[in-house]
Formats: C-alpha cells, structure tokens, sequence
C-alpha cells in the first residue's frame, strides 16, 4: 500500500484502511496490494514497518517515458515489466531485484511449481529486444516514447482546459535523473473527472459520446472518475481527442473545429 505524494487526484478507500486490517503473525505471509495507477504520480510504502515486513514496489511504468526517474530504484522487491518498456504485452516477460534472499527462493520456488517455468521462446523475444534497445546507447526509446507521450498529454491538457464540465488530474513537472532536466508529464493514463454534480457516472457520459474508458469503482474510487488510456495508435489516440473535442464543445455553436497534427 502506497501513499499519494500529489493529493490533486482520487485516493483509492483501501489506502485510508491500510493499518485497519494489515497484521503479521508469526511465519504467515501476506502480501497487501492496491490497483496500480500508471497515473505518473510517485508513491511511497505506508505499511507497518519491523524485521519480517518486504515492501513490493511494483515498477512497471516506472519508465522515464511514463514519469521522472528521480533517483535509482533501490526496495526490497522490485517488480518490472517488459510490455510497458517496449509495448510487447505478449511476450508475458517480467523481472524482479530482490534484496532478501529467503523472498528470492520463495518467488523462485513459486514461479516453478504454480507457472512450470518461462517460456524459452519468450525468453528469446525478451533478450532480442533488449539487445535492440541497447545497440546504441540505450536512451533512443526513451526519448522517442517520452516525446510521444508528452505531446499526447499537451493535447488532452489543451482540449479539457476548455472545459468547466471536465478534468484531468495534475501531474507536476520534477527533475528527471535519467534525462538530467526538469521534465514535464507523461503519464500513460489520464484520470478523467465529471465535475458536475449531475455526473455521477462519468462511464456512462463518455460512452454516449463514443469514449469507452474504464470506471473508477474499478480502482475504488467513486464512478465519477474513469480511467483514459493515452496507450494506443496515432488513429486511435487521434480520434479520443476529435472526440472529446466535440463533447467539450456541444454547447459551444457548432462551428469550433480541433486541428489535429
């Protein structure tokens, strides 16, 4: 369980339970988890501390194209994720640093008896990509993704300014290790809010104007909230954006057109 260090977004009900019902007795392992955000904010461990307590970070879009890397991970158990480094969902390839090593042969142990191994294949695809990615020297993806997803979120900043009706949560710009500047934000999703008290289900408003996100009770959080992926096709991504575009405005006359580039 994590701590929000921006309070300028929803706060998931289980993070203001968490010493409610986390406990720790003897030899039993419990694992205390909440639904991942990817929003680009940054948070920290809230849970009990003492000499058997392993904090997961789970670090899968902990990716300086997703947000600023202020400093080297450095937890207990780290949990990464190929498909949101490359986008190669598929291969279903993952990795973890940990620090203990009793942890370490559990999750061995684990992943032998309940997943019978890796893929090889999978394996392979893993190691070709990343021997791709460091052919050069090793920041070209990076820069690349971070450049597409910070002009995606630029744009949907732009048309939801507009808006009195709408919002999106803020993400404020911090000093990035990896690329040594001060960056501004790239999350791989947008918290989208219906401000109006009339809105209380924020899914249904955007389906009647063709959006399909995914609604806040699925994070626990109130339905006035959804979910936005900014992770799909220049298409795709452009017509979210003609989209909201035109919601934003069905009050205005009619004649207000979104230039897309």
């Amino acid at each position: 369980m994590f701590e929000d260090q921006n309070r300028n977004r929803p706060i998931l009900e289980d993070q203001n339970r968490i010493n409610e019902f986390v406990e720790y007795n003897g030899q039993r392992d419990r694992v205390c988890d909440f639904t991942e955000q990817s929003d680009g904010n940054l948070r920290e461990a809230v849970v009990p501390q003492g000499a058997s307590v392993r904090a997961i970070y789970d670090h899968a879009y902990y990716w300086p194209h997703f947000t600023a890397i202020p400093a080297a991970a450095d937890e207990d158990v780290m949990i990464f994720t190929i498909s949101k480094l490359t986008g190669h969902a598929g291969s279903r390839i993952g990795w973890a640093f940990v620090k203990d090593e009793d942890v370490y042969q559990k999750m061995q142990n684990y992943i032998e008896e309940a997943e019978l191994g890796i893929s090889r294949e999978a394996q392979l695809r893993a190691l070709k990509l990343m021997k791709t990615i460091l052919h050069a020297d090793g920041r070209e993806i990076f820069e690349y993704a971070h450049k597409k997803m910070s002009d995606r979120w630029q744009k949907l900043s732009d048309i939801v300014s507009l808006s009195k009706r709408f919002s999106i949560q803020e993400v404020p710009s911090l000093f990035c290790n990896f690329f040594e500047k001060v960056r501004g934000p790239s999350p791989a999703y947008a918290w989208f809010k219906c401000e109006r008290n009339e809105d209380k289900n924020c899914t249904a408003v955007l389906r009647a104007a063709n959006i399909i996100g995914r609604a806040g009770s699925r994070f626990s959080v109130e339905d006035r909230y959804v979910r936005l992926s900014l992770l799909k096709s220049d298409d795709d991504f452009n017509l979210l954006l003609l989209r909201l575009d035109k919601l934003v405005n069905q009050d205005d006359d009619g004649k207000h057109y979104m230039k897309i580039s």
